[in-house]
């Protein structure tokens, strides 16, 4: 069989007319071949009756609040509601269809509540419903432990979830719908000229991913890397290719994807800057520092440490626990508020002269201050105030001629 898994996010899910769209997809693979698969997340967003964050909004108000166990049993009721909707609306098409839980699609999980890892997947109820005929539904984003207890996989598992069946499957592709064309090259609300892009890499997608852009999660794109299968993010409401994500190594498209140094820019906002410093050089700041952030399960990021100083970032949430903590342990850090990190991505750039020249440049055109930066071989981060973080990436963009 060729097979090809699809799945398809809320927003997707949540009217009729949405539905014909997703049958449509549905349909037109069917006629190119394929034996489809398809996931599905809880449909729409909070507000909407079955959306993931409004079933937590049901529970969160009541004084004995659930345990990590029950939680799980309740937020895969989402998912459950749009397999089976979807389920019904394809067979009222005429298009024989059966659906699958996480656990009845063989999906086995660790023992972590609400954030557990796909362990394995046995496919054989899937390839004997798709040997059948059927168009297979799977809730996304839920499996089983081993002991027979329900878990979900945490925000964006219905993606993780769809890159796991592929690659148990021995997918062709796997396509994720959402309600852009594609990967963009900035955020269409902030860069009017942002574009979509035809191709990129494994490492730039999960790049723009982690750095604040919401197409698809980071676990989802290193499955697909891990077993080779070839990822496309489309959009539900038209039928525009959207973009293809594979490796140079096999995509067929290495002009595409290495005649440029810069692919995007992404952001992220709402992060505190934290300098700790040690005038007497000791050499044990460091150490005591984040040692003290790993206690208090604080997450840190964009480090830079010196002999005499340690530079990071936390969640702007965290920032009064940490600066509280460090006061214990006999440190005054400054703290910065308010900042936001530019991410500016591109399989291209390694090795590549002047890239953090042009960086520096088209901020400096516009005043805008770099408070801190690190590197890697496919991107270059920056620290900025949040009050220009959105006049950070229009410059950016337009220096590097991602309009085009």
């Amino acid at each position: 069989m060729r097979i090809l898994v699809q799945k398809f996010g809320g927003s997707s899910l949540t009217t009729v007319e949405s539905r014909d769209r997703v049958i449509k997809h549905i349909q037109r693979e069917q006629g190119e071949g394929y034996s489809v698969v398809v996931v599905v997340s809880a449909m729409g967003r909070l507000g909407d009756p079955y959306a993931t964050d409004t079933l937590l909004q049901l529970v969160q108000s009541e004084q004995e609040p659930l345990s990590a166990r029950e939680l799980d049993l309740l937020l895969c009721c989402g998912e459950t509601i749009s397999a089976m909707t979807l389920c019904a609306a394809l067979k009222s098409a005429g298009i024989k269809a059966v659906a699958f839980t996480g656990a009845g699609a063989g999906i086995t999980t660790d023992n972590e509540y609400g954030k557990a890892k796909i362990k394995k997947i046995n496919p054989e109820r899937v390839l004997a419903a798709l040997e059948d005929g059927n168009v297979v539904v799977i809730t996304g984003f839920q499996g089983m432990t081993e002991q027979g207890e329900t878990v979900t996989l945490g925000r964006g598992g219905s993606d993780t979830s769809a890159a796991a069946l592929g690659a148990a499957l021995a997918a062709e592709t796997v396509d994720i719908y959402t309600d852009v064309s594609g990967v963009l090259t900035a955020d269409p609300r902030i860069v009017e000229g942002a574009k979509s892009l035809s191709v990129v890499s494994y490492a730039e997608i999960s790049n723009m991913a982690r750095e604040g852009a919401k197409v698809i999660h980071p676990r989802a794109v290193e499955i697909a890397k891990q077993a080779r299968v070839a990822l496309r993010i489309r959009s539900t409401f038209n039928d525009e290719p959207g973009t293809l994500v594979q490796d140079e190594s096999f995509s067929g498209n290495e002009e595409q994807l290495m005649d440029r140094h810069v692919t995007g820019i992404a952001h992220f906002k709402g992060l505190t800057q934290l300098i700790v410093t040690d005038p007497n050089e000791q050499g044990e700041m460091p150490l005591k520092v984040f040692q003290t952030m790993a206690e208090q399960a604080i997450s840190v990021d964009f480090i830079h440490v010196t002999p005499s100083k340690a530079s990071f970032t936390i969640f702007d949430s965290d920032a009064e626990r940490a600066m509280k903590y460090l006061h214990q342990i006999g440190f005054e850090p400054q703290l910065r508020k308010g900042c936001a990190k530019i991410s500016v991505i591109g399989g291209g750039m390694n090795g590549q002269p002047g890239i953090m020249a042009s960086i520096v440049a088209a901020l400096s055109s516009e005043s805008i201050p770099i408070m801190q930066s690190a590197d890697s071989n496919t991107t270059i981060w920056l620290l900025v105030s949040e009050e220009r973080m959105e006049d950070a990436v229009r410059a950016l963009h337009y220096k590097f001629e991602l309009y085009k």
